[in-house]
């Protein structure tokens, strides 16, 4: 209570500074606007409108509560993004002169009805914006709606300054998991960090929190490992097709990881084993257990490769990558894999399984596993994530272990829209956009809700080699993901959704998003009346 009247008395203040500086203008009339009715992706919670609007425009400043860590930054990255959007200048935190008439305050709340880090009220009014949160990661979550709520197109008989309307109302949100990811793919064909950049800002503008980064495979080893440079020089050098490879430095992987912790988002890495390892046994012979001759490989096939469990060497090597990656990797999880390893005998797996767990957990970081990994011996504290077999799944279960949600048959990025896609895969099915968004998570296998940890929409790269291309794979579906992640289920209407996607299609143009146009959708395209100065 005591911060909600602080942060009353802070904006009553804001304002009667500057408006005793300068006559009084006239208030003005908006046309009625409605709120519930604006394009946000994923559904908020609670949407209450009340019919006007917030005049963005010139005189508006940015304040955010002083001395909250993260805030200002958040404060910051909101301006950043309206002026790249409807080329606004709007100062945040400025003790200047220049006359301010509306605010948008962003405030670290105290109160106990903000009930995760990332939960966020949003109070739009005539002449102030206010943004409550407890936590900058919350904030962040909170900008991203406030950024889809801003027309494009100015309002310009309503006064001598061109005018934003922003609708009014109260927006009461938090998610329905605290897991929301995609997986990228770059072993098998590998993305630059220029490329996984922008696949990050597209993730965060729709409340996405995590990006799990597969980086090997048979066709690639994409990380350097200081301790086995050998990894990139000999398994980094090819992909699928046989193209040129690539890998990320360990420099260019704290980039990564940096980018995205700016929009609070989680970088899960990723070390398949002990099959798809097949780059790794090119690279370190004495790795390969398969005892077959070694060659690097640009196919499609999978199942042929595997670590030999039994040498302890090979532990050590694990213990080495394991240690390197966990360094440069703030966030809790390590992903060690496990799926597809056919030439493994099981009762090796479950050894194999059961000794890197510990080497993970050895360096501080949480195990996950593609939902194989429950057939060892894991405890309660390592995630399953299920992607084929509902069996796999209700074993995790029974260990008391979480589950990630990445059905194939609904889930997977890479399968085809349909018999005439450009790209992608069909073994699992065809996930046109209504399929990808119209199933339920919460019910789905039967996996009681408290052992679900999220959802995850991976995208695997086989038929796909450049950013356009996993663009049309992830978009419009991996939108479609995030609400499933991130709005109630007695949110989620399909009817409802589809024309809020719709309405994506300005924001998409502007970011030079290669989606899939599904006839499905009724695309509303948007003329600009102006330059864009930076993408949004």
């Amino acid at each position: 209570m005591k911060k909600g009247y602080q942060l009353l008395t802070t904006i009553f203040l804001i304002l009667l500074v500057f408006a005793c500086k300068e006559e009084p203008k006239p208030r003005i009339k908006f046309p009625t606007t409605d709120l519930s009715k604006a394009n946000m992706m994923p559904k908020p919670l609670k949407i209450v409108a009340t019919n006007n609007a917030f005049g963005l425009d010139r005189y508006t400043a940015i304040y955010t509560t002083k001395g909250a860590a993260g805030f200002e930054s958040v404060g910051n990255f909101l301006a950043k993004k309206i002026k790249s959007k409807i080329d606004l200048d709007i100062p945040v935190n400025s003790e200047s002169q220049e006359p301010v008439e509306r605010v948008i305050y962003i405030n670290q709340s105290d109160s106990l009805d903000l009930e995760t880090p990332e939960a966020y009220q949003l109070y739009i009014n005539q002449d102030s914006i206010i943004l409550n949160s407890n936590t900058a990661e919350g904030a962040f979550r909170g900008i991203q709606t406030l950024r889809q709520i801003i027309p494009e197109i100015s309002n310009d008989t309503l006064a001598e300054q061109k005018i934003w309307p922003v609708p009014s109302g109260k927006i009461i949100d938090n998610p329905n998991f605290e897991y929301r990811g995609s997986m990228l793919d770059v072993a098998r064909h590998f993305f630059s960090v220029k490329d996984v950049k922008k696949y990050i800002d597209l993730l965060s503008y729709y409340k996405i929190n995590v990006l799990h980064l597969h980086l090997s495979d048979d066709q690639g080893w994409r990380i350097e490992i200081k301790s086995w440079p050998k990894l990139t020089e000999v398994g980094g050098s090819t992909e699928v097709g046989g193209e040129a490879g690539g890998f990320y430095t360990q420099e260019d992987y704290k980039e990564i990881v940096a980018y995205a912790a700016e929009r609070y988002m989680t970088i899960i890495p990723e070390i398949d084993m002990p099959g798809h390892t097949n780059a790794a046994s090119v690279s370190y012979p004495f790795l390969n257990g398969n005892g077959k001759p070694l060659k690097l490989y640009e196919g499609m096939r999978v199942g042929f490769s595997t670590f030999d469990t039994k040498k302890d060497t090979v532990y050590s090597f694990i213990d080495d990558v394991v240690r390197e990656i966990s360094e440069i990797t703030p966030g809790p999880y390590f992903h060690i894999g496990g799926d597809e390893s056919h030439v493994t005998k099981k009762k090796d797996y479950i050894y194999f399984v059961n000794r890197v767990e510990k080497i993970v957990q050895k360096h501080g970081k949480r195990m996950i596993g593609w939902d194989e990994v429950a057939i060892a011996n894991v405890d309660s504290t390592s995630i399953s994530q299920w992607w084929a077999s509902e069996e796999n799944a209700k074993k995790a279960i029974k260990k008391g272990m979480k589950i990630i949600m990445s059905p194939a048959k609904k889930a997977y990025l890479d399968m085809e829209y349909d018999t005439l896609s450009k790209h992608g895969l069909h073994w699992a099915a065809y996930i046109p956009v209504d399929t990808a968004y119209v199933w339920t998570p919460e019910t789905f296998g039967n996996i009681p809700r408290k052992n679900i940890l999220g959802i995850e929409a991976p995208l695997w790269s086989e038929t796909i080699s450049n950013i356009d291309e996993l663009e049309y794979l992830a978009f419009p579906r991996i939108i479609g993901y995030s609400e499933l992640s991130w709005s109630t289920k007695e949110n989620r209407d399909w009817e409802d959704y589809k024309i809020r996607l719709a309405n994506q299609a300005p924001f998409l143009d502007r970011m030079d998003v290669k989606y899939y146009p599904s006839k499905l959708i009724d695309w509303k395209k948007s003329k600009h009346t102006y330059e864009i100065i930076e993408k949004d």
